[in-house]
C-alpha cells in the first residue's frame, strides 16, 4: 500500500530509536504473565495475563481505581510487580534498572491524560524535544517533526504555545510527540477524557490511523463508552487518490484487531470484541456500559 505523505512513518533517525520492520510479528509487542501488584497491603492487580500484538488495540476498562494506569506504568517499568513476568516486544522488562529499561522504553510513545506538554516551548520544540537531546540535526529534526505535525493535523500551529491551543490540539500535539522515533507500540490514558464528541473522535481517528496504517500496537486506557464503540466499529483505509478516510461500519461490524480487556478488584473479569462485551450478562459490565452508579473499586491505582 502507497501511503500518503502525511501518514507514511518516517524511517528512524537514532539507532537507539530504530524500530526493524522484519521482526517478528507473532511476538506479542506486550505481554503481561500472571502479573500480581500491591500498593502497602492493597491489592491493586491480581494474576493479570494478556498480550498485545501489533496492528492491534487492546482497550483496558475498569471502575475508579482499577488498576488502569498502573498497568501503564509497569508497561513503562515505573512499577515493578510483585509477581508475574512484564515483557515488551519479547523481551522480559520485569527485573531490569534504569540503564537496562532505556531499550525498551525507546519503543514505546506515551500520551498522558493531561497531555504532557511543557509550557515554556512551542508545539514545534514540544515534539523536537527529544529529537534534541539526542543530538539530531536540525534538518532532520525539522523533516520529521513536520510529518508528524501533519499526521495529527497541526502543522500550522507548531510556533504557537500549549496555552495557546484548545484541549483537543494539546492532545493531539501530545499525540505527535508520543511518535517521535516510530515507536511501534502507543500508550494512551484516558486521551479523549473532558473532550467535546468531535474532538474526541478527531482523536479516537488518530488512534485508528495508528493501528490501521501503521500497524502500531496500542494501549487504550479509558471509562468512555463512546469512545470504546467509536474506536472498535472503525477502521482507516486509503482511498485511490491516495486520501486517508475513516468508515464506521455499524453495529454488525467487529473488529478482530481490537479487544477490551475488563478489571475488577484487580482481576480480569472480561476479555475479547466489542461485540461480545455489550452482550455480556454480568451486571457489572451492564452498569459500566449505561454509565450507572457502581461501587467503587476496593482500592488505589
Amino acid at each position: 500500500m502507497n501511503l500518503p505523505q502525511e501518514v507514511r512513518r518516517l524511517e528512524s533517525l537514532t539507532p537507539s530509536l530504530a524500530q526493524s520492520e522484519s521482526q517478528d510479528l507473532s511476538t506479542p509487542a506486550v505481554e503481561f504473565r500472571n502479573v500480581h501488584f500491591s500498593f502497602d497491603d492493597e491489592r491493586v492487580l491480581d494474576g493479570i495475563s494478556f498480550t498485545v500484538m501489533r496492528g492491534e488495540i487492546k482497550i483496558i476498562l475498569s471502575g475508579s481505581g482499577g488498576g488502569k494506569s498502573t498497568i501503564l506504568k509497569l508497561i513503562l517499568g515505573l512499577l515493578k510487580p510483585d509477581e508475574g513476568q512484564v515483557l515488551v516486544d519479547g523481551e522480559d522488562i520485569t527485573e531490569y534498572d534504569e540503564s537496562q529499561l532505556k531499550p525498551a522504553r525507546d519503543k514505546i510513545g506515551m500520551v498522558f491524560q493531561e497531555g504532557g506538554l511543557f509550557d515554556s516551548l512551542s508545539v514545534y520544540d514540544n515534539v523536537a524535544y527529544r529529537l534534541h537531546e539526542g543530538g539530531i540535526p536540525e534538518e532532520d529534526v525539522e523533516r520529521e517533526v513536520r510529518l508528524l505535525l501533519r499526521f495529527v493535523k497541526l502543522e500550522n500551529e507548531m510556533d504557537k504555545l500549549p496555552n495557546e491551543l484548545s484541549g483537543g490540539m494539546q492532545k493531539r500535539a501530545a499525540i505527535a510527540r508520543a511518535l517521535v522515533g516510530n515507536p511501534r507500540i502507543v500508550l494512551f490514558d484516558e486521551p479523549t477524557v473532558a473532550l467535546d464528541p468531535p474532538t474526541a473522535a478527531t482523536i479516537s481517528e488518530l488512534i485508528i490511523r495508528l493501528r490501521d496504517l501503521e500497524n502500531v500496537a496500542s494501549i487504550l486506557v479509558t471509562h468512555e463508552m463512546d469512545t470504546v464503540k467509536y474506536i472498535t466499529s472503525a477502521y482507516a483505509a486509503v482511498t485511490e487518490k491516495g486520501q486517508v478516510t475513516v468508515k464506521e461500519e455499524g453495529d454488525k461490524f467487529c473488529l478482530s484487531n481490537t479487544k477490551i480487556l475488563m478489571l475488577r478488584e484487580g482481576r480480569a473479569i472480561f476479555s475479547g470484541t466489542n461485540e461480545e462485551f455489550v452482550q455480556s450478562d454480568d451486571p457489572y459490565i451492564q452498569k459500566f456500559i449505561s454509565g450507572t452508579e457502581m461501587e467503587p473499586d476496593q482500592m488505589t491505582q
